[in-house]
């Protein structure tokens, strides 16, 4: 494969949570939107049975939108 065909993809981590469950969510909030984003398992809870903190990730060319998707409503 060239070069120019390879597509490489640069991932930014936008928010971490305390559990995986809560990185779904976003994930799903950010597809609603075709955001493409991925869940990454942190910590070492995973390993320990303690249940697993997780990182989202979305590509660098859509950090912006995703955390302004995922922001907290300002208020007056």
């Amino acid at each position: 494969m060239t070069p120019d065909k390879i597509n490489l993809i640069s991932w930014i981590t936008v928010r971490t949570t305390r559990s995986r469950w809560e990185a779904e969510f976003m994930q799903q909030i950010l597809a609603a939107y075709d955001i493409p984003s991925r869940v990454i398992d942190i910590g070492i809870g995973v390993y320990c049975g303690q249940g697993s903190q997780a990182a989202l990730q979305v590509r660098s060319s859509d950090q912006w939108t995703a955390l302004l998707l995922l922001s907290s409503p300002e208020e007056d």
